[in-house]
This record gives structure tokens, sequence and C-alpha cells, in this order.
């Protein structure tokens, strides 16, 4: 099972005590109304200070241009928010190059507005791609709380679609899916619909070793210049017998952002 731990991304400039206390007051405050307390960006200012704002993300898709509040925090699965009829490309602006997704909004609606609607909030930005297993062949991301695969997600899972899901005795299951380098595939928990957030690049052919599960549902391919930088990443492997995943790359691989394009 891929699961959805590499340290979390550590920032040195330090918070002011102002800022935690009115971070703490906003919490208790807005907790009893059920409304998401989100950052507004995912960097501090000059002066280490994050700032707030609030938004009912229960109802409202965020703006294309990303102006909406950075949000990882949400009260539940997003509304649709694109059109299946036209052309979503995600790009990934990472420290190793540049890697453009098209994303498939006629087998995979659900998930694919999922993953813009977290993309447009500015979920993935700034997060590690924090687990490289080239055993199976797959990057992992997508933890922007603790950049580790033991990340809460956004506060909700999705449905499983693309095909049959099956349940197994042992609490797994089986899809319909089958997996080729180059793909944005989502990771999962055990049981069905419990895809959130995290993901995984696919980069060579030991990714195919997952055809036995087949329940990660594919919703993007990269083209050959992308594949050709997750197979670089990929080459920074290696071992560590103190990483819960066995190793990992020598350095860190930054996603910088997600930004979806719309033809």
């Amino acid at each position: 099972m891929v699961k959805k731990t590499r340290r979390p991304i550590r920032n040195n400039v330090s918070h002011s005590n102002k800022t935690r206390i009115t971070a703490a007051l906003l919490v208790f405050v807005l907790i009893g109304s059920g409304i998401a307390l989100v950052f507004s960006n995912s960097d501090s200012d000059e002066n280490g200070n994050n700032e707030f704002s609030v938004v009912d993300v229960a109802t409202i898709c965020p703006g294309i241009d990303k102006s909406s509040p950075r949000t990882i925090d949400f009260l539940s699965a997003p509304p649709r928010c694109i059109d299946v009829n036209k052309k979503y490309t995600a790009v990934f602006d990472t420290t190793e190059g540049e890697i453009s997704v098209t994303l498939n909004t006629s087998l995979t609606p659900n998930t694919t507005n999922n993953f813009v609607v977290l993309a447009n909030y500015g979920y993935y930005d700034n997060t590690l791609l924090f687990r490289l297993d080239p055993s199976i062949g797959i990057i992992q991301g997508g933890s922007p709380h603790t950049n580790d695969w033991s990340d809460p997600g956004p506060g909700y899972t999705i449905p499983d679609e693309g095909g049959l899901f099956l349940p197994l005795s042992n609490g797994g299951v089986k899809g319909p899916f089958t997996y080729s380098a180059g793909q944005l595939i989502m990771a999962r928990s055990p049981g069905l619909n419990s895809s959130g957030a995290q993901f995984f690049f696919s980069t060579g052919e030991e990714v195919s070793l997952l055809d036995n599960q087949g329940s990660y549902i594919v919703f993007g391919e990269t083209d050959e210049n992308g594949l050709s930088i997750l197979k670089t990443m990929m080459n920074l492997y290696e071992k560590d017998e103190n990483s819960p995943y066995g190793g990992g790359p020598i350095r860190q691989i930054l996603i910088r952002s997600v930004n979806i394009e719309l033809d």
C-alpha cells in the first residue's frame, strides 16, 4: 500500500508572540462557528508573521488565478468547480524542474476537480516530494501539514471513480487501474473512498507492481520532458536505514507551486 515520514520543511524565522496569541484567539472564536481558519499565503512576511483569513470552504470555489487565501484545512470535500469539457493542465514548479501534467476530466472528473481546487487554494505550494521509492517507481507528495505520509490531509476524502472498486477481506481494495511511467496518481489509505490530497508520480516500469491492487486512481499524465525530470529526481535517491521509507533524496525536493492552466 502506498501510504498517505521525510522531515518537514522548517522555517527558521520565529513567529512573534502577538501572532501566536491572535491565531489562538481566532481558533477559539471560530471553532464554535464551524468556519475554517486558513493561511492567506504560504510564506511569512519579512517580520516573520503569517496572516490569517476566514473562508467558508464548504461552498466556495477558489479563484482560478490563486487569488483566494491559502487553505490547507477544509470543512468538507469541494463542490464541482471545473468544466469537464475543458482541458486542465497542472504545472508543478519544483527545485528540479517544471513538470506539466494533463489532467483527465473524462474518466476521473471528481478526482481532477479535487486536485484543481486544492491547487488553486495553494494547498501544494512549498511542500516536499518527501518519498522516493525506486522499488515501485514512485515519487510521493501532497502533505502540507507534516511533509510526510502521516499528514492528516485536507479534512475529507473523495469517492473512488474510474471503474469498479471491490473491498477485500484484508481491509484493502481491488481497483481497475494499471500503471506505467509518467502518470499522476492519487495515494490512499486502506478501504474504499479513502483518497484525499496525497499523490504520487510514476517514474518507471516498476510501478506496474501496483497493478495487482489497481486501486490508486490515475488522473493525469506528463510528457517526455516531465518524465525526464521525474527520472532525474529518482536518481537523487540513496538508501538510509534511519529513514522510515528505507531511503530518500540526497537533497530536499521542493514543490514551489502547482498552477492550473485552462485551455
